[in-house]
């Protein structure tokens, strides 16, 4: 996973998944993604980086089962809109953490729940039921994919285990694009 140049061969790839064309009318341009970039003090890991400036910024057909968000969006089941999200701040996780089975949570779980939705990650979108699929865009897992529901969150990567899926959004997508399940390892 090279999140700080893109592969041609990942972006062949993601261009094939999507069905989209070099040039994609849908796609932010790259004065456009730098301003998103600036405006929330980060950079985009690639190959999405190169994905929304290029290709397309969103699109209805999956992953994740309702579509790929715009880079600037929520999902309509996001829950309270009146969250402050910071992207620039470090998402706090390395590891899964279900929160609804956990038996000891540390002492500021309410504090690392906020983070958790709202620091340092870019919603790519949803399967439904506060089921949603981040890109992490700052902290110690920048470029990796997580899914973040409301019981809990686990990085997605064979790495992590479940899954026999390669890291980072184009390990996600190929995922996708093959026909697997998410969770195909356990």
């Amino acid at each position: 996973m090279n999140i700080g140049q893109a592969d041609p061969a990942e972006l062949a790839a993601l261009r094939a998944a999507f069905d989209v064309e070099d040039g994609g009318e849908s796609a932010l341009g790259w004065e456009a993604v730098r301003a998103f970039e600036t405006d929330n003090g980060i950079v985009l890991p690639e190959p999405y980086r190169t994905f929304v400036a290029e290709m397309t910024d969103g699109v209805s057909s999956g992953p994740p089962s309702y579509g790929l968000l715009p880079v600037a969006e929520l999902p309509a089941d996001w829950g309270d809109d009146e969250q402050e999200r910071d992207l620039s701040k470090p998402f706090p996780l390395t590891e899964t953490w279900v929160w609804e089975e956990d038996s000891d949570p540390p002492e500021d779980s309410d504090e690392l729940l906020e983070q958790v939705y709202g620091h340092g990650s870019i919603v790519l979108g949803t399967d439904g039921c506060a089921m949603n699929w981040h890109l992490i865009v700052t902290g110690p897992h920048r470029g990796h994919i997580w899914l973040i529901g409301d019981v809990g969150a686990s990085p997605f990567g064979s790495q992590f285990g479940f899954t026999t899926a390669d890291p980072g959004f184009a390990g996600w997508v190929r995922h996708w694009a093959a026909n697997k399940p998410w969770y195909d390892a356990a």
